[in-house]
Parts: C-alpha cells; sequence; structure tokens
C-alpha cells in the first residue's frame, strides 16, 4: 500500500489538464514506442465531443508505474455544468494536481474545485502551466494563487503546497524558473514525495466508497472507488449499503484494475486501490460495498440539485423520420434512462404527455451535450428552452437559484455588458481593472443567464470570458424581460426560393438558404421588430409575356443566421422548439397551426425540484 498514490488533476476550462495526463502517461513509459498511443494526443478525451470542443465531460480514470509506484490519476472536467463529477472523484483520492494557466490565473471553477479538494483534506500539488506562452507571467500567478488558497481558509499545512513549474505542450517541468529539464522528472518526484500514501488500512474484510459508475452490456454496471479496508477477491459474497438505508446482497463477479488508459481484470484487489466492481445493478455514487453487515456505511456525500429542465418531446413535424432512424417515445425514454445510469448529475421524468419527457441538469451546455450525442446515434427529438427550477423556502415564499457569475471583459465593453446584467437583474459584488481589462463578478439570477454568453460573445467580439458557479438559493427577482426580437414564422411548406426570400428579409434576418425544406410554423429567420409575423418563403415568382420593370436586377441575399445546438437552445422562446435531427437543426413553434397558437398565449409558467 506504501507505493500506491492516487491523484485527480483539477483545473479550469482550457488550462491544459488532458494534455498533462498525456505527458504523464507517455514519460512514463506506459506505452511501447511503437504504440498508437504514444503518438496521439489528448488521450483522455475518449469522446468525439470532447476531443471537438476540447473539454473534458466525463471523469476518467488512469494510472501508470514509475519507478515501483502505482499512481491513479482521475482526469476530471473543468466546465461548471460538470461539476457534479467532480464532487464524488474528491473521495476516492489523497492529492490532486491543480493546473493553473501561466498567463489567465486561477479562475473560477479553479476556485469550485479547490474549496471541493481542500475540504476532502486532499493534499494539493500546484502545477504552474503553459510557462512558454508569450504573456505568461508564472511568479504573479502564484501569488495569485497563494491568495486564492487564503481566501478559501486552507490550514497552514496545506498553504505550505509545493508548487511545479511546466508545459505538458512541450513536455518538460521544473521546480525553479532558471532550472533547466526536458522531462517531466521533478513532477513525478513531486507527486511521490509530497502525496500521501492511500488513507486505508490493510485488515481482513473489505469496504469500498463508490465514486464513480460505468455500464457494461454484459457485466452490468460497474462501481468505481477506493478500497478502504482490506482484500476483495472474486466471488466474495458481499452487501450493498444504499443511501436511503437499504440493503442488497449479491457477489462480486468481476475486479478491474487501471493499466495505463486499459482496464485489466484482476483475480483480487487490496486497499488502497482504485478498482472497479460489477456485480451490483443498482448501486449508486457515494454509497458502500462491503463483506458484511457488521460493517457500518462509509459517510454518504449528496450531490448538488440540479438547478434547470428542459423538455425532450418526439418530434411530430412535417419532416419528422426523414433523417434519424429512432424516432419513438420508447426510443428517446431507453436512451435518457441509459444515459442516467453512468451521469449522476441528470434527472429524468416521465410527464403529462407521453410523447414529453422533462430532463433536469446542472447547466444547458450539459443538456445540449446529451442533445448533440443523441443527434449523433441516430435520434430525433425536439427540445424546449431551458426553464429553471425554484424551491419554496419554510413559509411557502418562492426561491429561485441564484449564480456567481464572473466575467473578464475589455475595458471599452464594459458599458454595453453592465447595461445588459441589470436587465437580467444583476446584483454587482465586485469589480477590478487589470490594464485594459476588467473583471466583473455579480450575483445572477439562473433565468438571466441564459442567453447571456450569446450576448457576451456578440457585444465583445468574442473577447469577453464568462464562467458561474451555484450560489444559494434566493428570494425571487421578479419578471424578466424576454427576447428582443420575434421571429419570422413560416405559413406555407416547400422548398425555399430566393425570389420570396428576397422579400422576407426586408423584415429581419434569415436563418434558411434557398432550397432548404421550410413546413407551416417552422421559423425561419429573426424580426427586426418584437412581434412574430407570418411570412411566405416559398413564393415562386410569376411568369408572364408582359416585360416588367424589374428584369434583369440580380438577387442579393444576406448570409443567413446560422446557430450551433447551445446557441439555438438559449435562442428560442418559451413557446418554441429546437427540432434536433442527425443532420439538420431547425427551429419551430411548438403549436404549428397559427390560429391555435393565437389561442395559446405565452405565460410564464413555475416549476419546481422534484424533492
Amino acid at each position: 500500500m506504501q507505493h500506491i498514490r492516487n491523484i485527480a488533476i483539477i483545473a479550469h476550462v482550457d488550462h491544459g489538464k488532458t494534455t498533462l495526463v498525456d505527458c504523464l502517461l507517455k514519460q512514463s513509459g506506459t506505452f511501447r514506442a511503437n504504440q498508437h498511443e504514444s503518438q496521439e494526443e489528448r488521450l483522455m478525451d475518449s469522446m468525439d465531443l470532447e476531443k471537438e470542443k476540447g473539454i473534458t465531460i466525463r471523469a476518467k480514470n488512469a494510472a501508470f508505474k514509475y519507478k515501483n509506484f502505482h499512481i491513479n490519476i482521475v482526469d476530471t472536467p473543468g466546465h461548471a455544468d460538470f461539476g457534479g463529477e467532480v464532487e464524488r472523484i474528491m473521495n476516492m483520492i489523497d492529492g490532486v494536481l491543480l493546473v493553473v494557466d501561466s498567463a489567465e490565473g486561477p479562475q473560477a471553477q479553479t476556485r469550485f474545485v479547490l474549496r471541493k479538494a481542500l475540504e476532502a483534506g486532499a493534499k494539493p500539488i500546484v502545477v504552474i502551466n503553459k510557462i512558454d506562452r508569450e504573456n505568461a507571467n508564472p511568479k504573479k500567478v502564484l501569488d495569485q494563487v497563494f491568495e486564492l488558497f487564503m481566501s478559501l481558509n486552507a490550514t497552514d499545512e496545506q498553504l505550505d503546497f509545493p508548487f511545479i513549474y511546466a508545459s505538458a505542450k512541450l513536455g518538460y517541468a521544473k521546480t525553479e524558473l532558471e532550472h533547466v529539464t526536458g522531462t517531466m522528472e521533478p513532477l513525478f518526484e513531486a507527486i511521490m514525495k509530497h502525496i500521501p500514501p492511500p488513507r486505508a488500512k490493510a485488515g481482513d474484510g473489505f469496504q469500498l466508497l463508490v465514486a464513480n459508475l460505468d455500464y457494461s452490456d454484459y457485466l452490468g454496471r460497474i462501481a468505481f472507488g477506493k478500497i478502504y479496508e482490506g482484500k476483495v477477491k472474486l466471488g466474495d459474497a458481499a452487501i450493498c449499503r444504499h443511501g436511503h438505508g437499504k440493503i442488497s446482497k449479491n457477489k462480486i463477479t468481476a475486479i478491474f484494475h487501471f493499466e495505463g488508459m486499459k482496464r485489466i481484470e484482476v483475480q483480487e484487489a487490496h486497499a488502497g486501490d482504485i478498482v472497479g466492481l460489477t456485480g451490483f445493478e443498482d448501486v449508486f455514487i457515494g454509497e458502500t460495498i462491503c463483506d458484511s453487515e457488521a460493517r457500518h456505511a462509509l459517510p454518504y456525500i449528496p450531490i448538488d440539485p440540479p438547478t434547470i429542465q428542459m423538455e425532450f418531446a418526439v418530434n411530430d413535424g412535417p419532416l419528422a423520420g426523414q433523417d434519424g432512424k429512432l424516432v419513438t417515445a420508447r426510443h428517446i425514454w431507453d436512451r435518457l434512462v441509459k444515459e442516467i445510469r453512468t451521469n449522476v448529475a441528470l434527472r429524468i421524468a416521465q410527464t403529462g404527455d407521453p410523447k414529453v419527457f422533462a430532463v433536469s441538469g446542472r447547466g444547458e451546455m450539459q443538456i445540449a451535450i446529451l442533445v448533440e450525442q443523441m443527434r449523433r446515434e441516430g435520434y430525433e427529438v425536439l427540445v424546449s428552452r431551458p426553464e429553471v427550477l425554484w424551491k419554496k423556502g419554510s413559509n411557502g415564499e418562492l426561491l429561485e437559484p441564484i449564480e456567481k457569475l464572473f466575467v473578464e471583459i475589455p475595458s471599452e465593453n464594459l458599458g454595453t455588458i453592465m447595461e445588459n446584467l441589470s436587465s437580467r437583474k444583476a446584483q454587482i459584488t465586485n469589480m477590478n481593472h487589470v490594464g485594459n481589462q476588467v473583471s466583473v463578478e455579480a450575483l445572477v439570477p439562473m433565468r438571466g443567464l441564459i442567453g447571456f454568453e450569446t450576448d457576451l460573445v456578440n457585444s465583445t467580439k468574442g473577447m469577453g470570458v464568462m464562467s458561474h458557479l451555484f450560489h444559494e438559493y434566493g428570494a425571487d427577482c421578479g419578471e424578466m424581460a424576454a427576447r428582443k426580437n420575434g421571429s419570422l414564422v413560416s405559413m406555407d411548406s416547400g422548398e425555399a426560393t430566393s425570389y420570396a426570400l428576397n422579400m422576407v428579409q426586408e423584415r429581419g434576418r434569415l436563418m434558411i438558404e434557398p432550397g432548404d425544406n421550410v413546413y407551416i410554423g417552422m421559423i425561419v429567420g429573426e424580426n427586426a421588430r418584437e412581434n412574430d409575423i407570418p411570412v411566405n418563403p416559398v413564393k415562386e415568382k410569376r411568369l408572364t409575356n408582359m416585360r416588367s420593370q424589374g428584369d434583369g436586377k440580380g438577387i442579393q441575399l444576406a448570409p443567413p443566421l446560422k446557430l450551433s445546438l447551445e446557441r439555438a437552445l438559449e435562442y428560442i422562446d418559451v413557446d418554441e422548439f429546437v427540432e434536433a435531427t442527425p443532420r439538420n437543426l431547425r427551429l419551430r413553434k411548438k403549436v404549428l397551426d397559427e390560429n391555435a397558437r393565437k389561442r395559446s398565449e405565452k405565460s410564464r409558467v413555475i416549476k419546481f425540484i422534484a424533492e
């Protein structure tokens, strides 16, 4: 057990943690020189979406050998919407590598994750990464990290943290800036020296706290966690103590151990190691698996509740079923059930309508990633605008989730952003000017954050950076102005013609091109004014034998507004859906028929968290 080290790598989005894991795996000799992994980049990003977006979505395990030490690594997400992945990882590990960008310094998510790590008593090593950047200032960032530790009430022992300067991209680390090294050796040495061996005890029997889940079609649910006590053998009888006190009995059907990126089946495992066990179908995160009822449960750590909800509905539009293969309610429900087997921060529920399901999560990005995965697997689904989940206070008053928002913008955009935030009922709590950058901290209702990122990117020409963390449930902030522009809604179906679109574009911005299929009730553009107007994008030019005055004039169409899935979900209004199919993203009204739509006016609906 003295030769095992369990560490997590935590950082803000895009500070280089996945690249750092690559370096550690490659330089420890985990792969043979001719193995394809030794040439690949960002090995831990195993999902296609992770490689495309350059973010980590799922927490993943790997392990490597260094000298005679077995080091288990967990790579954690840096985006706030996937915070549920980070909280539970802290049970498995004894130390964390806190990766901070040497130019940007510690950001909001760094703060959130570090707080969780310090509360769990993990020993931190600070890695100041990207020191090869031209605007890097590692010494200043080190001071900022120290201030961050102070503000999080770290103990004296935690404040005396070891730090390493590194460039994961170029593959070297050093303890002093003036040293010259070509390898990660100083970081390996720091891990062995400063990270304590696992807090676990050898002995008879065994006890494991579940910290992560996976699913195998052959073996069922796989529970990952650290063995706190004793050892476990294949075929041992075991019990699972559930969070609500119930006990289920079974036997261990497989034990997995990590080597590099691979899972290897082993016959037995010992205290302090991180392993995967199968045999319990309904095990959940935070529960305890042990050998007999004589052993008590390890402390159960609940996961933060979801704050937003979207509706997933069966695609019932005129163009349904043309792209996707999986289009029925049963297909969609089965896929959602499969998702929550491994994704604990999501909740799903049936609604009064058999074709509509409610999906709740931490943030719109988390649910948008799920929709994107479903599209790629051949599903067609309608998704509604994100709605915030409210809570009732002790006296029955309404409470809504309030987020702490951190924005960094160029000084010249400050006025525009402040005006935008005030319309979203934000309270500014802090503001710092550094050079020509301003960092603003504010408390904003979660409702006000929906769609804010689009505004921020547009008004700062892409220079603004934002991140947010859940703060508390606070008093209702009142009505909030919705989207300022109405929609241009198609009143006919068929193929869009450039002749018709030329007339439609005088009313606002187009979202479709000539030749696109449209149907009644589909949104074809954004109106320049507040109200929705019906337009006809499929009208054709009448041919006569009279010479008309407009002959020979070319039609010039402005380029259409193309929205990505996340932007589309932020953009739509309460009475609209995004129709996501494998090849197309379309926006449409929930009620396609114009007369029926007028009868069901828009109104504010309040949804509550399921207790």
